[in-house]
């Protein structure tokens, strides 16, 4: 299982390119309200003996010196990307963190993206809405377009409605990216599912679409991964209707 310090990478991201991390959750622990089958951080009963949250200053400081270094260094980076052991609109200072973080981009690297993955479940905050409008890349999940089926492949911890997820995602007005994890297994990713899935990215219409399959160990051991040319053929009904759609094995 992956366990991130507050600022980590560059990594290569097959969805981002050349990504700078930020981990706004422990760094020896996990804390999410989603416990994902595939999720490379392990189940979250595994990751409960660091429960220390970065603070702010603790993200400026550690980002101000590893932006400072790669600068120094002429190492590219395409996007600094908050991702890490869990979820990471849960930190309570998130909103402060994203404004840290846009300034440090523009006085270091003014190209590099700042994106932000997340499981979508905090949007109804005002605070974390207005904080992802502001970023370039609102990277925001929806694996499942049912209760039913998000309790299969994200289990979630405490009340979790889809429909209310996909209220919140319409205040974006098409300016998010919509990330669906495809899984093969006992009931996933039927073709039912997809048909249903696809109304709900219609109903949306976000700029762009990321399908993409498991890269990683999972802690549910009989999950399957998709080809990218299986993927292609699931989605190609929205990509023949002209969406966005990035597709990664």
């Amino acid at each position: 299982m992956l366990r991130e310090t507050t600022v980590f990478g560059p990594i290569h991201s097959r969805r981002l390119g050349s990504s700078l991390g930020i981990n706004l959750l422990p760094q020896e622990g996990k804390v999410c309200n989603f416990d994902c089958v595939y999720c490379e951080c392990g189940w979250n009963k595994d990751g409960l003996n660091d429960r220390t949250l970065p603070t702010a200053e603790d993200v400026k400081e550690a980002l101000s010196a590893k932006l400072k270094a790669c600068m120094e260094s002429a190492t590219p980076i395409d996007s600094i990307t908050f991702s890490g052991d869990g979820e990471p609109t849960l930190n309570p200072q998130f909103a402060d963190i994203i404004d840290i973080t846009l300034a440090l981009r523009d006085k270091y690297y003014p190209k590099a993206k700042v994106s932000v993955l997340s499981n979508a479940t905090q949007i109804g905050r005002d605070s974390v809405f207005q904080a992802l409008k502001k970023v370039d890349n609102a990277i925001l999940k929806l694996d499942a377009p049912t209760d039913a089926q998000a309790a299969l492949v994200n289990r979630p911890t405490g009340a979790y409605h889809v429909a209310d997820v996909v209220d919140n995602m319409r205040k974006f007005k098409g300016d998010f990216v919509l990330q669906t994890m495809f899984l093969k297994g006992p009931g996933w990713a039927t073709e039912d599912w997809v048909q249903d899935w696809m109304q709900t990215v219609r109903a949306l219409k976000p700029r762009e679409v990321m399908v993409y399959t498991i890269d990683r160990e999972t802690p549910l051991k009989e999950l399957q991964k998709y080809t990218v040319e299986e993927m292609r053929s699931l989605v190609q009904p929205l990509i023949d209707e002209g969406y966005q759609i990035q597709i990664k094995g």
